[in-house]
Order: C-alpha cells, then structure tokens, then sequence
C-alpha cells in the first residue's frame, strides 16, 4: 500500500465504499439503539473494515480509509437520532407503520442540519480549544497503525479480532433470537415485607461490548443508576404504597414504568441544561474566532473547511422543508414558523454542546438523550400553552419532530467533530471529510425507514424484544405534558439527584481524579432496566483490568464485532419473518420453561472467559 507518497483521498471507490459501510453500520446501530436504549461510535469498526477492504488496492492511501470511516461513522450516528425519537410517532398512536418518504425526511432533515451546524465550530473546538477527542485520536492511530508497513502483523491480528468478534456476536444473536433456544435475559424480583426489590442480567454480548467501549467509569455510574432504580427507589416505593397484586414481578415493572423511570427524565433534563451552560461561553469564542479568521486567503485549499457561504445557503434552503414539515402536523402557519424557528435554535445549541461533549469523553457518551428530552420538555409546554387540548396528539407529535431533528443534529455533530479531529491527526483535508459526512448522512437517510419497518414488522417495535427505551422515554415526556398525567414529583426528585451528582462531579473535577460523576450516565442508568446496567457493569470490569494491567487493545476491535455482529444478525433473523409475515418463521426446537431462562447463562459465562483473554492477553 502507497500511505504517505500520492494524497489519493476523495475517490470513486471510497464514495462508494463509505456509502456501502454507511447503511450497514446505520442499520446495525438502529438495532442496537431500539434494543439497549444506547449506542456506539462506529469510526473504529468502519476504520478497520475499509482498511481490510482496500488492502486490495495497491495504491489505496489513508486519507481514503479516512474518508469511508467518515461517511460510515455518519450513519451510524444518524440512526442513534432516529431510533431515539422517531418510533415515539408510532408508540403514541400517531403513525399506525413507518412512512418510508417521512422517515427519510426527518433523518435527512436533521443530519443535514448537525452537519451544517458543526463545520465551523471545527477550528474552535480542534484547532483552538484542542480538545481531546478520544475516539478521534484512537481511530487515527488504527488508521497509522494499518497503513505502517512495519506493523502489518498487528494489523492482521486486529482484523482477525474484529471478525471473530462479529461470528460470535451473530452465531448467539442466532441462537436466542432466532431458534429461541435461550431466553435473552435473567432475572430475580422477591419481595420483603411490602418492599420489593429486582436484579437481572441481559445475556446479550454487544451490551457487554458497550461497557468494555464506554469504559469502567461510565459502565460503574450506568449500572450504579440501575441500583439506585431498582434497589432502593422501587423497595421504597412498593413499601409507601403497597400493591395487592399477587405478581410481584409484574407489579415492580409497573412502578418503574409509571413513577420511577421519570427520576431518570428529571436527571436527564438537569444534565442537558448544565451541559449547555458548561460549554455555551467557549462556543460562542471560538464562533468568533471562525468568522473573523480570513481562512480563505491565509489557509491552503487542503486545510479549509466547506465554504461558510455554502452553508449559509444550504441551511436557508432547509428552513423551507422544516417549515411544511411542522405545518402538515400542527396546520398552523404562525406555529409552524415558530416550531422551525425554536428547532434552528436548538439544533445549534444542542449540535455544540454534543460536539464539545465528544470532544471530552468521546461520541459513545454524547449527551444526546439529556439535550433531547430537554428539547421535547420544553416544546411540549410551549405548545400545551398555545393549541387546544383537543390538539393534544398534534401536539405531542410537533414536539417529538422537534426533537427527532435536534436529536439527529446533536448525534451528527459529535460525531462529525470526532471524525475530523483523526482527519486533522493525520493531515486530511476538512471539506473532504465534511463533503462525505454529507454523504454518508444522506445514504443513511434513505434506508434507515426500511430498516425501521423490517425490525417492526418481526419485532414490534415497543415490545419486550425490541422494547425502544429512549423512543419510549420520549413518546412518556411528550404525552405526559398534554396528558396532565407526568409524574412532575418524581422528575422533580430526578432534578434533585442530577444536582447533587452535578456537585460531585464539580468536586472531583477540583481535585482533578480521574473518576468522574457525568450526570446523564446516572440519568441513563436509572431510566435503563436493571437488566441492561449489568452487562454493561461487567463489561466495563472487563475494561477496568484490562487498562489497569496495560495490555493490548485486540478487545476493542473483537467488542466492535460483537456489536456489529449481534446486531446485524438480529436484522437477518427479522427479514425472513418481515417477508413471510410468519413470526414463528425460525422456531425449531420447544425448549422447556423451566430451562429456558437459564440456559443462556453458560455461553455468556463462555464469551465473558473468552473476552477477558482476549483483552488481557500480552502484547
């Protein structure tokens, strides 16, 4: 491979790559997302498989490889914004399937705009604030690593690592989706007196994945909001006001459902407010700073961003879809100016402060459902003030868009800014990259609605197995607020805990420790099931030793198999079952009841054995 000699970059085969890498990962990561409520940065897994691929080509360069991870990485963020939002319109009743055309014009919609948004705070955020980051800098250096002549060894091994990863991931995905041969998950609900308390454990190796990703840090504060939910908030709830109900199991889930999740709302509302107030006066410096550099006369042509006029235009252009986009739901013309004038602004705001939160602690922990849920919160009451309340659904509609544009804005704009912080390691030229995030937003936009319909169709999107807890979440604030029915107590109560873990975080962030308090990991772990905090919690331990015994990152990559894997077998297990309409299409084997929980506890004990190996294995 010719790495540093000819600056090959924005060409045929890397548009096509990228837009080919774009709508796998986007589809892998929508499945993920309506499935463990969260998501994860797909740089390094797109990285090392446009590196396997190009390796064919002789003259294939790292500014190429650099290129397709970016448009890749686009989709994938893009789905996280969708999956988020978008089944809110289904779960409340106001779409009955998912209109392909509207589903694309959302996530095209707000992608679009977080691309837009993000380009000049590049200079800002990169170039003068020289922020960290994380998986920036690590997706340079697999980048280094793949195109040094001197380390194709290691490059090979990572690659077999990622592979095994993804066969694994699939061949359970197989096993428990499909054939039914285990149940997904464990669980162990008793009461005490009044008082009852849960514990459970997903058997799913991509949520093991995400806690090695995230790190022990974020994985110990998920997992300790999980507690917090299902150990102490629900024991003493159910002890206040006792159930009659017989089905303790079924009675915990109806408190954590109704009243308990809404502590994670109020935390998750706090913590997008005080990360907009953390970062709003840098922002706003280095803004100033972009508009008054003369980059075009003093920046060579392979170090500028895309044109400012450009972007002038093309978010002017945008204002005229966004606008009938709200005026088909609300019918309203003064509304819908308003609705697409309250999104502009929080779009920015919100695709700054995503992006500068990538730039602390990486796209993986974008605050993306804090700034959301904040956004549906606030557009809800301004619309419950102003329509009737035989509008409700309207409403509650109009603030779900809201938030569905924001939120594909903010996951882009993190995103973005991470993809170009390993352009600008590795000398990429900015508009390139700006050019295929584009590209990629746009390929991710037009099939994530078929994607959308095949999981719902073999799923149901809302159910047990494909259960959307940040779709839910949102569809609860929005319905909540016209409803008159949102449990403001708790939220209040959730506020409360966001400010005192707030205090603690501004606490170690002056002594400087390296464990830190961020707000909405609490928040997520409390709104999450237990059952999706412990894998993740073991996951991170799994980190935690291995960083602490300094070994190789092969984990990393055989993590972002298992993902990658397990996720795009639960797309392979729905086709057939969306095609025949047949959910019973995979079933072969009746496994008995009495097993059919447990029986997946060996092969998670096997793969949790076989990851720490692999991660604590010597360089």
């Amino acid at each position: 491979m010719n790495s540093y000699n000819t600056k090959l970059e924005l060409t045929l085969r890397s548009l096509i790559l990228g837009i080919i890498l774009s709508i796998i990962l986007s589809a892998a990561n929508a499945y993920l997302g309506l499935f463990a409520g969260m998501t994860i940065s797909a740089s390094i897994p797109a990285a090392v498989i446009s590196m396997a691929i190009l390796r064919l080509f002789k003259n294939s360069t790292i500014w190429e490889n650099n290129l397709v991870q970016t448009a890749a990485s686009a989709g994938e963020s893009l789905a996280a914004g969708v999956i988020f939002t978008v089944p809110a319109l289904l779960l409340i009743g106001y779409w009955q399937d998912f209109n392909y055309w509207e589903v694309a014009k959302i996530s095209a919609l707000g992608g679009l705009i977080g691309v837009l948004f993000t380009i000049p705070l590049r200079r800002s955020l990169i170039l003068q604030l020289k922020l960290l980051f994380p998986e920036g800098i690590a997706t340079a250096e697999v980048l280094k690593i793949g195109y040094n002549n001197n380390a194709n060894k290691k490059t090979k091994e990572g690659i077999r690592f990622l592979f095994l990863g993804g066969i694994v991931g699939s061949a359970i995905k197989l096993a428990q989706q499909g054939l039914s041969l285990w149940s997904s998950s464990i669980e162990y609900i008793r009461s005490f007196g009044n008082s009852i308390f849960g514990i459970g454990c997903n058997l799913s190796p991509a949520l093991l994945s995400v806690g090695y990703i995230v790190g022990w840090n974020i994985s110990v504060l998920v997992f300790s909001g999980g507690i917090l939910s299902w150990l102490i908030a629900i024991p003493v709830y159910s002890s206040i006001y006792p159930s009659e109900s017989s089905d303790i199991a079924k009675t915990a889930w109806t408190i954590w459902n109704t009243k308990i999740r809404y502590l994670g709302v109020g935390a998750m509302v706090i913590g997008g407010i005080w990360s907009l107030i953390k970062i709003i006066k840098p922002i706003i410096n280095g803004i100033k700073t972009n508009l008054n550099n003369k980059k075009d006369k003093d920046t060579s042509i392979d170090e500028q961003d895309f044109s400012i006029k450009y972007v002038a235009i093309i978010l002017a252009a945008l204002i005229i879809p966004l606008f009938y986009l709200y005026l088909n739901i609300i019918q309203n013309i003064g509304l819908a100016i308003l609705l697409s004038v309250v999104m502009l602004i929080f779009g920015f705001l919100f695709s700054a402060v995503a992006s500068y939160m990538a730039g602390i602690v990486g796209s993986s922990n974008n605050p993306i459902s804090g700034v959301t849920i904040a956004t549906i919160l606030f557009s809800s009451i301004l619309l419950f003030m102003l329509i009737d309340s035989d509008s409700a659904i309207k409403g509650a509609a109009s603030a779900i868009l809201i938030g569905s544009v924001v939120c594909c804005a903010a996951a882009i704009g993190g995103d973005n800014l991470q993809d170009l912080k390993t352009g600008h390691i590795i000398g990429a030229t900015p508009w390139k990259q700006q050019i295929m995030q584009i590209v990629g937003t746009l390929a991710a936009a037009a099939t994530i609605g078929v994607v959308l319909n095949i999981l719902h169709e073999a799923y149901t999107i809302g159910s047990d197995n494909l259960s959307a807890p940040q779709a839910t979440l949102m569809k609860s604030v929005a319905e909540g607020v016209f409803s008159g029915n949102l449990p403001w107590n708790m939220v209040l109560a959730g506020f409360i805990i966001g400010l005192i873990i707030i205090i603690l975080d501004v606490i170690q962030e002056k002594r400087k420790a390296k464990f830190r308090f961020p707000v909405l990991a609490v928040a997520v772990g409390i709104y999450l099931p237990i059952e999706l905090s412990t894998p993740i919690f073991i996951g991170g331990l799994i980190s935690y030793f291995r960083n602490k015994a300094n070994k190789n990152n092969n984990g990393l990559l055989f993590a972002s198999g298992l993902i990658t894997g397990e996720a795009l077998m639960g797309i392979m297990v729905a086709l057939p079952i969306f095609l025949t309409g047949n959910k019973n299409w995979w079933e072969i084997i009746n496994v008995p009841s009495s097993l059919y929980q447990y029986i997946g506890l060996a092969p998670f004990t096997i793969i949790i054995i076989g990851f720490s190996i692999i991660t604590l294995k010597s360089k």
